[in-house]
């Protein structure tokens, strides 16, 4: 085999290899005289079938298959003995010619291929246990926990139907039609929909507009929708909402009582109290973390300066600006809205791709002198963590795809990895823990974490559905720790 390196230019490489004839004549054989064992041919007892009788009839479909073993098995042994690491699977050239493939699969000339592939620069790991790091920890006061447990419980609050007019906390029962110009549009009616008037449910207005009304009243509702309201061919426009009240009911006073807690399928109310601390906790404990790792990323992206691999960022930028259309699409939205240009959106988000990369280089370097592991246990939890998010009655589907598809795991691993790694580094640097109040730990950093400036700068923006926001009925107690 003729090895020899055509490019070799930052960290382009290209080579050129040529196998010839004979080499790959003998692996044909060797393939052949394998075969003539086990295949059975009408007119030849087992074992007896000559060879060239093989060849004949087998020859062009072994001799793909031996240039199939020696692609893929030179691809591998060249890096090897090269000392490189690819950063993608290299890419392949052969002949496009067919009479000069139908030469090679006959056996009558060399093989000759290129591989082009970019390689992972070295990567020398600096001391790190310098780096210093603050960790904002919130404290969650009683109070806090005790008015999210109030939120969680008016799930459960009863109403009675009363005869006066609604107030505000009261309960209305109506069917209504939202219309534009006259004309209904999609999403704007509903029948029997409950609606607690003061709620912010429905759209600013909508809910002040029924404070009076009594069963029986029908109403014309006008509203206008925000600006920047989530549909867009509704943002910004006048609605006329007619409305038909079919009852009226106050609340009942609401007790955080043992009873209350069964209704939501705990056994106490402190079962309640203790689910909600602990997702508080939870919820807090994840910000805090960001915004560490966010330090931790910032001091190694100011220490680590290299080129990163095109096809790596390539492929980041592809993943995140497909994201990010894909949402302004959804929201009808596009980048003036969000106050930036596609031109300037792209560029910012190929930086982000850049660092993205960079840094998942420099850590998987880390974590590879660290000998940090991701066992089969910790797999199999985030396997079944995300199933949980599969439609019902496709988990199994979920389990297959990654059974067949080795790539899709590692890149399901990958994430995992990083963040054992940022648990390995935060073990060894300096790590000072800072009291904070909500507010600052909401905060956001004036100069904060490059990817999430990026991010926010062009990120679409969420909005309430077109007619309400998420009601809070059917909330379960799995959900209690989910403050606003």
């Amino acid at each position: 085999m003729q090895i020899t390196e055509t490019l070799n230019s930052g960290l382009k490489r290209e080579i050129k290899v040529i196998v010839p004839a004979g080499d790959m004549e003998s692996k044909l054989l060797a393939r052949l005289n394998d075969a003539k064992d086990k295949v059975r041919i009408n007119g030849f007892r087992p074992g007896k079938v000559p060879v060239q009788h093989l060849r004949k009839m087998y020859g062009k479909s072994f001799m793909a298959e031996v240039v199939n073993d020696i692609l893929s098995d030179s691809t591998r042994s060249i890096l090897s003995d090269r000392g490189e690491k690819a950063a993608m699977q290299p890419e392949v050239s052969m002949t496009e010619d067919e009479k000069e493939a139908e030469k090679i699969l006959a056996g009558g000339v060399d093989l000759e291929f290129s591989l082009s592939y970019e390689v992972i620069p070295p990567i020398e790991i600096k001391d790190y246990s310098g780096i210093k790091v603050t960790r904002p920890v919130y404290d969650v006061p009683e109070a806090e926990i005790e008015e999210q447990v109030k939120r969680v419980a008016e799930s459960a609050r009863t109403y009675e139907t009363k005869t006066g007019k609604a107030d505000t906390g009261d309960r209305v029962t109506i069917d209504f039609v939202g219309k534009i110009d006259g004309e209904a549009f999609e999403g704007g009616s509903a029948e029997d929909q409950q609606l607690v008037l003061g709620s912010s449910q429905f759209i600013p207005g909508f809910e002040d507009q029924l404070v009076g009304v009594k069963a029986g009243d029908e109403k014309a509702v006008t509203v206008t929708f925000p600006e920047d309201y989530g549909a867009a061919h509704l943002a910004g426009k006048e609605a006329v909402f007619d409305v038909k009240v079919k009852d009226v009911a106050k609340p009942n006073e609401l007790e955080l009582t043992d009873e209350l807690a069964k209704s939501l399928g705990l056994e106490s109310i402190e079962r309640l109290r203790e689910i909600v601390k602990g997702q508080l906790e939870s919820q807090y404990g994840q910000m805090t973390r960001q915004k560490v790792k966010r330090e931790l990323l910032d001091a190694l992206d100011e220490t680590y300066k290299f080129e990163a691999p095109s096809k790596l960022v390539d492929a980041e930028f592809e993943n995140i600006w497909r994201q990010v259309t894909n949402e302004l699409e959804q929201s009808g939205r596009n980048f003036a809205d969000e106050d930036t240009t596609e031109e300037k959106a792209r560029e910012e988000y190929r930086q982000l791709a850049e660092r993205r990369v960079r840094l998942g280089l420099v850590l998987a370097e880390i974590g590879e002198k660290a000998n940090v592991q991701i066992t089969d246990e910790e797999m199999q939890r985030l396997l079944y963590e995300y199933a949980r998010q599969a439609p019902q009655g496709q988990q199994q589907q979920f389990f297959d795809y990654y059974s067949k598809n080795p790539q899709a795991l590692v890149n399901l691993r990958a994430p995992l990895f990083e963040e054992k790694v940022v648990d390995h580094m935060l073990t060894e640097i300096d790590v000072t823990d800072k009291p904070v109040t909500k507010e600052e730990l909401l905060a956001e950093d004036e100069e904060g974490e490059a990817a999430e400036k990026t991010e926010k700068k062009a990120a679409p923006k969420k909005k309430a559905a077109p007619k309400k926001k998420a009601a809070a009925k059917d909330e379960k107690a799995e959900k209690a720790g989910d403050a606003e």
